[in-house]
Formats: C-alpha cells, sequence, structure tokens
C-alpha cells in the first residue's frame, strides 16, 4: 500500500528516534497535520502559540536533553516567525531540525500569496544544510542529511517541503544513475588532539605559577577531568554563562560566571593570572580575558573553526573536552607552584558569596530581587531545570545561584534574545516531565511572550509525572537591563516613553487559565512564596514586585561606566534619588568585614 512523501517524513522522524516536534499549523503543511493524524500523533505535535515559541521549545529541548530539538511551521508568515528561535541555536550550537511548508511547485515564482524565498531566507541561519524537496526520491536523504548536519555540527538545518509535494505518493530512490539513497544513524565519535599538540599544551600550563581556567558548554561531560586538571595545577575555575551548569558552584576554587554579568573574583583572577586554559568556550568578551601579552594561554574545543578565537593562544588543541584532559592530565606537573594563588582564589570567591548574602539583605522599594534570588539558592530541588531569561534577571541567575549536581540551566547565551525563558522550560518539560523546573524572567519578556505560553503550559503540564513548572516574574515595570545599559554605557538617562512597561496581574493571570498564581509585594513574603511553588501540584506564576534601581552594573564596573552612570543621574534621570541610594547600599557590601554565611557555608574569616 502507497504512502504519502508526508507520511514517509513522519516515518522517517520515529525512525531517528524523535519524539517531539514544536509546532503551530498551518496551510502550507496541511500534507503533514494530516499525515500526523494518521500517525497517531508520532512524533507527538507539540502546539506551541507562536512559531517563535516553538523554535525556542525546540532549542530548549535540544539544550536540556542533549539530543536534536525539531519545530516545524507553514510557508512565509510561520517560516518567518521561526527565524528568532533558529538563530538562538545557531548562536548557540545547538542542533535543531527545522520543517517548513512552501506553497505550491506550480505557483513559486509566481508572487503568490504567502510566498516567500525560503531558500534565501534560510541561506544563512541554516547556513550548514538547506534543501528544498521537490521529488519524492530527494528523500529520505535530504532529512537524514539535515538530522545528520545538525548534530554533527551542532547547528541550524531546514528541509523545506512545497506542499503539494507533502501530497504526492512516496516513492524511494532507485538504483540508478542521479539517484541519491541514505541511511540512518549518526555514529558517536570524540575527536583529540595529537601527542605533539598535548605536549606542547603541557609546557605551556606546567610553566605558569598562576594558572586560570574557563570553561563553557563543551566542558559539560568533563566535570570530573576538570577538577582533576584544576587540582593539578592549583587553578581557579571561572565559567561562561552556556557553561554556569557544566561544574559545581560551591567548590571553593569556583569563582563563578564571567563577563559583564560575572563576579569579581572571576574578574580578578583573570587580571592577576600568568596562565589561561579554556575549556568548551567561545565566550566572546575579550576585556575580561587577561590582557594581551600577560598571560601564555590554551584552547580546547571541539570545533576547529572556533579555535583560535578571542585571545592569541598560543596552542589550540581541537578535541573532545573530556578525552582531551584525560589524555592532557599525565603530562601536568603536580605540584612546585606557589600555593598562595590558589588560596587567594579560594578567598576571594568566600568573600563575593558573602557580599552577595548582604546585597540581597539590602532593603528595596518594596522588594530586592537580588533577595528574591538569592532567597531561591537554598530551596533548589537537586535535580531542577533553570532558565533565565535574557536582561536583569541574567543578572541575578549569574550571580546568586550556586548549581551543583544534577541541575542543569541555560539562557539564551549569544543572542541574548528577549523571552526565551518559559518557552525553554516547556521544552525542557518534554525532554524531562520528572523532574521540577522554574524560570527567572523580568516583566518585559513577559508581556512579550511569556504570558501567552503559559496557555502553552496550561494546555500540557497534567501530562508531566512532576507537574512543577515556576515562572518567576521580576516585576519592576521597566525594560531594566536597557536602563542600565543607557546610563553605565552612553550616560544616558532613563527614556521613559520607551523604558517604562504597564503593571500586569502576571498571577491573576495565571489563575485566570487554571495555574497557580502567587502576587508578593514585601521582602518577608519572598521565601514563603518559593516554597508555597516548590510544594505546588501544579504550575505556578510567582509574581514579585521588585525595585528597578537595585543597579545590575557588575561590581567590576570600570571608571568609564561609573562616571557614565553619574552623568545620566546629573542629566535628571527620572529615578535619580533611588539609583543612588540603592546604588549606594549595593555598593557599600563589599567593603564591609566578612561575616557566618546563613547556610552555614565557610564565610570570608574561615577562609
Amino acid at each position: 500500500m502507497s504512502i504519502k512523501v508526508s507520511d514517509h517524513v513522519l516515518q522517517r522522524l520515529r525512525d531517528w528516534e524523535v519524539e517531539h516536534v514544536f509546532a503551530y499549523p498551518g496551510d502550507g503543511i496541511n500534507g503533514l497535520l494530516a499525515a500526523w493524524e494518521r500517525a497517531g500523533d508520532k512524533p507527538r505535535f507539540v502546539q506551541a502559540r507562536h512559531e517563535e515559541m516553538a523554535a525556542l521549545e525546540a532549542v530548549g529541548y535540544a539544550k536540556f536533553s542533549g539530543k536534536v530539538g525539531v519545530c516545524a511551521a507553514t510557508s512565509g508568515p510561520g517560516a518567518i516567525h521561526l527565524l528568532n528561535g533558529l538563530y538562538d541555536a545557531k548562536l548557540d550550537h545547538v542542533p535543531v531540525v527545522a520543517l517548513v511548508g512552501q506553497t505550491n511547485r506550480s505557483a513559486m515564482g509566481g508572487s503568490y500569496q504567502q510566498e516567500v524565498d525560503l531558500m534565501a531566507l534560510y541561506k544563512d541561519v541554516a547556513s550548514d544544510f538547506c534543501e528544498t524537496v521537490t521529488v519524492p526520491e530527494q528523500l529520505p536523504n535530504v532529512l537524514d542529511r539535515a538530522m545528520r548536519t545538525a548534530m554533527a555540527r551542532r547547528s541550524v538545518t531546514a528541509v523545506i517541503i512545497p506542499a503539494d509535494v507533502q501530497e504526492l505518493d512516496y516513492s524511494p530512490p532507485e538504483h540508478a544513475f542521479k539517484m541519491v539513497p541514505s541511511s540512518l544513524g549518526m555514529p558517536q565519535y570524540a575527536p583529540v588532539p595529537g601527542d605533539a599538540d598535548l605536549a606542547r599544551a603541557a609546557e605551556v600550563l606546567n610553566s605558569g605559577d598562576k594558572v586560570a581556567i574557563l570553561i563553557g558548554q563543551g566542558a559539560r561531560g568533563a566535570r570530573q577531568e576538570v577538577m582533576a586538571v584544576a587540582e593539578r595545577l592549583g587553578a581557579g575555575v571561572a565559567k561562561a554563562l552556556l557553561g554556569k551548569d557544566a561544574l559545581d558552584d560551591d567548590l571553593p576554587y569556583v569563582t563563578g560566571s564571567i563577563g559583564l554579568l560575572g563576579t569579581r573574583p572571576s574578574y580578578e583572577m583573570m587580571m592577576d593570572c600568568d596562565t589561561l586554559l579554556v575549556i568548551g568556550s567561545s565566550f566572546p568578551y575579550t576585556q575580561f580575558l587577561p590582557e594581551f601579552g600577560q598571560a601564555r594561554a590554551v584552547q580546547i574545543d571541539i570545533d576547529p573553526h572556533m579555535v583560535g578565537l578571542r585571545y592569541p593562544f598560543e596552542v589550540n588543541l581541537v578535541g573532545d573536552a573530556q578525552q582531551t584532559l584525560e589524555r592532557l592530565l599525565p603530562l601536568l606537573k603536580n605540584g612546585g607552584r606557589d600555593k598562595r594563588w590558589r588560596k587567594k582564589i579560594e578567598k576571594d570567591t568566600a568573600r563575593w558569596w558573602d557580599v552577595m548574602e548582604r546585597r540581597a539583605a539590602v532593603g528595596a522599594d518594596p522588594v530586592n530581587p537580588e533577595h528574591v534570588v538569592h532567597a531561591l539558592d537554598a530551596l533548589l530541588p537537586e535535580d531542577v531545570l533553570l532558565a533565565a531569561d535574557s536582561g536583569s534577571a541574567a543578572n541575578w541567575y549569574a550571580r546568586h545561584l550556586r548549581l551543583r549536581g544534577a541541575m542543569r540551566g541555560s539562557l539564551s547565551g549569544t543572542l541574548a534574545t528577549m523571552g526565551p525563558g518559559v518557552p525553554y522550560l516547556i521544552g525542557a518539560k518534554f525532554a524531562y516531565g520528572d523532574r521540577p523546573a522554574i524560570a527567572l524572567v523580568g516583566d518585559g519578556a513577559m508581556q512579550m511572550n511569556g504570558m501567552a505560553e503559559l496557555i502553552t503550559v496550561a494546555k500540557y503540564w497534567r501530562e508531566w509525572e512532576d507537574p512543577r513548572l515556576i515562572v518567576a516574574v521580576l516585576n519592576n515595570q521597566d525594560l531594566n537591563q536597557v536602563t542600565w545599559e543607557m546610563r553605565a554605557m552612553t550616560g544616558a538617562p532613563q527614556f521613559l516613553p520607551s523604558q517604562s512597561i504597564p503593571d500586569i496581574p502576571y498571577a491573576d493571570f495565571a489563575r485566570l487559565i487554571g495555574l497557580h498564581g502567587i502576587r508578593i509585594e514585601k521582602p518577608d513574603e519572598v521565601q514563603g512564596a518559593w516554597e508555597t511553588a516548590l510544594a505546588a501540584d501544579k504550575p505556578c506564576v510567582l509574581d514579585f514586585v521588585t525595585d528597578p534601581a537595585v543597579p545590575p552594573i557588575p561590581p567590576h564596573a570600570s571608571l568609564d561606566q561609573i562616571e557614565a552612570a553619574a552623568a545620566s543621574v546629573l542629566k535628571g534621570d527620572s529615578d535619580r534619588a533611588a539609583v543612588i541610594r540603592q546604588g549606594f547600599k549595593a555598593k557599600v557590601q563589599e567593603f564591609l568585614p566578612g561575616r557566618r554565611h546563613r547556610d552555614d557555608r565557610p564565610g570570608p574569616e574561615d577562609a
């Protein structure tokens, strides 16, 4: 019995063990939708509220599961809507395959309704592989290459299928001229550097007295090896934000995040080191790395196209992080270094956490956002899935949450797009329905698309073994990150027509659609709200009314940034009194003597 092209597409996805496709319907994929019905909804069609959200859900699924994320949309308008989420995947090196409809072949080139030149449109975002299927015999090769390329390149690929092609009877490629057969499967492989390159890298690392390590998401599978190298070299370890969950934050030598959203001990370690080892990261901000000529440097990355960037590395090792470090470790010398370097890193890190606790305790009007996130730290479930949205929420995620063990966390690292927090977790919950999930989002991102995707949560949450999905909204009625960037980078005061946004009752909206919702307007309500949400039997929205004047400017702000922020106040910033008050209170915490942490972690006096 003959099957249609659309039936074969879904069958091939099942053969690739694809379990979910995040999508939104449209007539450009009507053939696929009919095939889904015939296939008993396998793989599962997960209906987002918008194609961009479908793409971001596929990204979240891929980031948290390590599998390929698949999304689907109709022709012109749907295909265009997918782009932002697909670029998020491309820039963060996440494997995602997009299935996109197109107008009938007979109408192509005729300026037909919803016709867009999709090959041109997707040329950049799916630059590793993008193909239009015009005859059935192109399948399964095109779909197999899309899947395999996405995995191999950790990138975005796209398969465009015109609507009439979806309805054709499927016929496989024949054993004939100009036919391209195909086969399933992606073999496991782990490239490693040559012995000579490893020896050169060991010579550089062994020569250093003050070694700093920077890890990214590429080091996630090498936790034990990174720890062993850090111990062998007496090094501290800083983390790019995409690698925040790659190593435990409660290790005394882990200095935390680096960069604009980073920590002071990470910054000082980089400014003072004489040797740098970068593992699985393409962290872009050179100004947060050692001065050129100050440090000898080695990079390890699995992608040969990404080595040699960001810093003048002396040795570039192309290989899998775990297996490369396994081969490098026996070549590294143990001992002979000044132990004061490592002791200083540990002391600085302990003091940093003390400062963060103090900053979280600073009073604000009405609630300090740092208190909101710091209070969550001690309550984090051991298997939690965390997503932070772009904006000031990412600052508090980076600085106040100590990820450890099986905890997982992510955000939009390179594109830094607004709005991925909620869809990321939806995708993650379809990968791990038995784990709790928490999103930290700003009110701007919540209004942009988070509220609509709560409807998606309401549609599916009963299917998850663990129903907990918590959306914490930092509601300050301000597009806060941009406001502070204007102050710190250009000296411009807050521009209210651009930055002020409405106060929406997010918790009320959650309750309206059958979820749990709590509005928090007092500091003493914060911990109880977290505890209630974590004990709830359904998803929950926590509407934290926070103070927009609490500064997310990095603790290692440059003199230029400080002068610019001061200039914005002098120019008549609409919130200048609060900005001065909160900025002073936050900064002074760095100069107070240390004290014991509430959770009994060692304070600086114990270091």
